[in-house]
């Protein structure tokens, strides 16, 4: 069993309203020079097998036809045994 972890964010140059949000309200409770937030999603779940690559290409698939909007967003793979 291996331990898998999906970071999904949005593309350089899309707009990203909730990262706006969140950077307007870190300054309104005082925490003065942060900029540029960028939002995003991270999926954990495990799975089966010890092949990584045959797993690597599992979760890539799995990203491009459900985790991730590819035309937006982009995506890294983190795996742990």
């Amino acid at each position: 069993m291996m331990k898998a972890r999906v970071i999904v964010t949005l593309k350089n140059g899309v707009l990203d309203p909730q990262g706006q949000a969140i950077e307007g309200s870190l300054a309104s409770l005082s925490f003065g020079g942060v900029s540029n937030v960028r939002q995003g999603k991270v999926f954990d779940f495990e799975i089966e097998g010890t092949d990584e690559q045959a797993a690597r290409s599992q979760i890539k698939a799995m990203c491009e036809k459900l985790l991730a909007n590819t035309v937006i967003e982009n995506f890294a793979i983190e795996i742990s045994h």
